[in-house]
């Protein structure tokens, strides 16, 4: 297990299931062909990780905390020291995945190839939880963003949570399906579900504004969250707390790529948070940030220029 040097900042981030994303573009998609592809890269991948890049391109400084093993991982952490971004590793048994986007500039679409990554051993689960736990100081937010390794149990993720709260910090959840419903159970200070995470957990359709405004004040009600953040897609955002609730409209601009948009509207919106910005100001830098890497080819994530030129474009009102 390795350690950053520095001292934790003030958002840290945990991606239990990291990932090498390559992504290469081809001139057509065809069956039983040799394909040959150009313009490949390689980034940093998985959701905590993806949040710590885009909040040091937007100024700000996240501890990503991840597993890591074999090739993979070493790749994973060259990736990462390029981008300066500060790491605390867990090295693990398992070999770190890969994960495959194809662009068919025929069309224009995009064709992602996600693999399920490797177990984590009950050992390596308690390394992570005394990692988390050794953090000094300890970080006020604590993102926790991307899928779980498989069979990863729901029990460990609770208490993460757990420990973060114990020890004061804000959680921020990320996460779909079972693990979506125990983080909630837990109670965290935020949570970004998108609209069809939103929909399996109530287990009703959600059609409009006044339906998904319900749902968020359901959650928050019952405990699960003091904010939530809804991502719409084409339609925008909501942020909605029990004081208030916010939409953002989507700006008008041809997407290159929708790789890691989700995670930087998390990015955004944890920054500005944590800056001491008002929701409203918070959900604006958040839709400047995923309308940015939408800008950005493959899994390169946003640049800051376009954020900032973005920014200025963006509508919140009040709902609701």
């Amino acid at each position: 297990m390795s350690r950053a040097r520095a001292a934790a900042p003030v958002i840290a981030t945990l991606t239990l299931n990291p990932a090498v994303d390559l992504s290469a573009a081809v001139d057509r998609l065809e069956p039983e062909r040799k394909l040959r592809c150009h313009d490949l890269r390689r980034d940093p991948g998985g959701g905590g990780i993806n949040v710590a890049r885009v909040i040091r391109r937007l100024g700000g400084q996240a501890l990503a905390v991840f597993v890591a093993g074999g090739v993979g991982g070493e790749r994973l952490r060259t990736l990462l020291a390029a981008e300066r971004v500060p790491v605390a590793v867990v090295t693990t048994q398992a070999e770190t995945r890969e994960n495959f986007t194809a662009r068919d500039l025929a069309t224009g679409q995009e064709y992602r190839f996600v693999m399920p990554g490797e177990p984590l051993r009950a050992a390596e689960q308690g390394r992570v939880l005394a990692l988390l736990r050794g953090l000094t100081p300890a970080p006020e937010i604590l993102v926790l963003s991307g899928s779980l390794p498989p069979g990863f149990p729901l029990a460990v993720h609770e208490r993460l949570i757990g420990q973060a709260r114990r020890a004061g910090v804000r959680v921020v959840l990320d996460a779909s399906g079972q693990a979506l419903k125990a983080g909630l159970a837990a109670g965290v200070w935020l949570v970004k579900p998108n609209l069809k995470e939103l929909e399996d957990l109530c287990a009703r359709p959600l059609p409009d504004l006044a339906s998904r405004l319900a749902a968020c004040r359901e959650i928050i009600a019952a405990g699960g969250a003091a904010l939530v953040a809804l991502s719409l897609g084409r339609e925008g955002a909501l942020l909605v707390s029990a004081q208030g609730a916010w939409r953002a409209s989507p700006l008008d601009i041809a997407p290159v790529s929708t790789i890691g948009a989700g995670d930087s509207f998390l990015a955004g919106l944890v920054w500005a948070l944590a800056r001491g910005l008002a929701p409203p100001e918070a959900l604006r830098w958040a839709t400047a940030t995923a309308s940015a890497t939408l800008l950005a080819p493959g899994t390169s994530l946003c640049r800051r220029a376009d954020v900032l030129r973005l920014r200025k474009g963006v509508s919140v009102a009040a709902v609701g």
